[in-house]
């Protein structure tokens, strides 16, 4: 059920935003590809990541895709890349598939996925 919601997303976010369709893929990859036990389903029109405990959504917007850290004011930001102010969440914004690289985002995935985890176990 989950999966068929993910796929009818980004099947919408090709026919609506085919510019950021790829960048979104990319950055779902480098997601999924963080383990086996990363989860995702559709919520809050995008594609919330788990594994088990929730750490980050990727979301599809006409200029750019917003990786969102609901976490992620306690991310050592190393690289100084992170946005936000608020209290909580900080992401990135994504417009190139070289900002996959250049803005470290494997790095900051895995951050998120470890501290999300280890401080629901808590």
């Amino acid at each position: 059920m989950a999966e068929d919601r993910v796929h009818q997303l980004l099947l919408d976010i090709k026919q609506h935003h085919p510019e950021q369709h790829g960048l979104l893929q990319g950055a779902r990859a480098l997601v999924l590809g963080l383990g086996r036990d990363v989860r995702e389903e559709v919520k809050y029109g995008g594609i919330l990541f788990s594994a088990p405990q929730p750490f980050c959504g990727l979301f599809a917007y006409t200029q750019h895709v917003s990786l969102e850290f609901g976490d992620g004011a306690q991310l050592p930001d190393a690289f100084k890349v992170l946005e936000g102010a608020g209290k909580q969440r900080r992401h990135l914004k994504l417009r190139t598939v070289e900002d996959l690289t250049a803005k470290q985002v494997s790095h900051y995935l895995g951050l998120a996925c470890s501290i999300s985890n280890s401080q629901k176990r808590q």
